[in-house]
């Protein structure tokens, strides 16, 4: 539990009043543009830095000054953090070392997460001799071997190729899964977060600003900014000028639309804003007898693999995103 958790550097507030509760063995996701405070927001859990205001418990223990040696919340860093001048094996047991732990059981335990992780025939080799992949696997298996209850990751696949990243981001969920330990998981790749967690925490300016199922952030973004941040969403601003049938009408500068009223119920005269997912978007090259038609000039358009994203000038330079498949744009 993070409550009212604050953290200073100097006059610059890095951490501004987080409420967090992360459940036992849930994969909460914490996500954020660069300098929102996720990471110093990990780094507190850690024990790396101390919150200059609020408290941290695990499991109902105040935890805000105890080294972090001494709370079983392992880190597994962006660059990973391996000892060069250890081999794997030593590695994986350096923190069953630091604990007092006999040679013999860190050399059981420590083989027993290599082999979990696949890396048995790897044990005796230099860390230098390893793929990313790898080192990425030693440096879990070094975090896991101590069996803590929640373990904290700070964007631990940034530095893989695309391919291995996708690879990884697989195997990391299943062994959550099979371990139940709890993962607080810091990143910028939406995909990544997305694909993997239970939960996702949405941070900017050091406050979360929206928490939730990867579905319920995508589909029902809290504010402006959780709508410009997440996904690929275009933003109509209007004025509500009718309430009807469960439908509301907003008159914006691109036109007039009709939608399902929100909660709670807005007046006429109130402004809205319309959130429009790309992915949500029928195209056509006539308007038709539809509801809710916009008209605009294709500009560009991106390909990603199946899926093509077409950048529309909808008038004043603002450009309205549609993605649709490749076999959707053929018809």
């Amino acid at each position: 539990v993070l409550d009212q958790v604050v953290k200073r550097f100097g006059e610059h507030v890095a951490v501004d009043g987080v409420d967090l509760q992360i459940s036992q063995g849930e994969f909460l996701a914490i996500m954020g543009p660069s300098g929102c405070g996720k990471t110093t927001t990990l780094r507190m859990i850690a024990g790396l830095e101390e919150p200059s205001e609020g408290e941290i418990r695990l499991n109902g223990k105040r935890i805000n000054e105890l080294k972090p040696w001494q709370r079983d919340t392992p880190l597994v860093w962006q660059n990973l953090a391996l000892f060069p001048h250890l081999n794997v094996r030593r590695n994986v047991e350096f923190g069953l070392k630091m604990r007092g732990v006999g040679a013999r059981e860190r050399h059981e335990r420590a083989m027993n997460w290599l082999e979990r992780m696949g890396l048995t025939e790897y044990a005796s080799r230099n860390i230098a001799q390893l793929s990313g992949g790898e080192r990425q696997r030693v440096a879990i298996a070094r975090a896991l071997v101590t069996e803590p209850e929640i373990l904290l990751l700070d964007e631990p696949l940034s530095a893989l190729d695309a391919h291995l990243r996708v690879r990884m981001q697989s195997e990391i969920t299943q062994l959550q899964k099979q371990l139940g330990i709890t993962f607080a998981y810091v990143t910028h790749n939406q995909s990544e977060a997305f694909a993997m967690a239970s939960r996702v925490a949405i941070m900017n300016d050091g406050q979360i600003q929206q928490i939730g199922s990867p579905r319920e952030v995508y589909r029902a973004p809290a504010n402006h900014f959780v709508a410009e941040f997440v996904g690929s969403n275009n933003i109509l601003i209007g004025t509500v000028s009718a309430l009807a049938d469960g439908r509301v009408t907003v008159e914006t500068p691109r036109g007039s639309f009709r939608v399902p009223t929100p909660e709670p119920a807005p007046a006429r005269g109130d402004t809205l804003e319309l959130v429009v997912s790309a992915d949500l978007v029928a195209i056509s090259d006539s308007a038709g007898e539809h509801e809710n038609v916009l008209t605009g000039e294709l500009i560009s358009e991106e390909f990603i693999g199946s899926v093509i994203t077409l950048y529309i000038d909808i008038g004043d330079g603002t450009v309205f995103r549609v993605q649709k498949q490749q076999h959707e744009l053929d018809a």
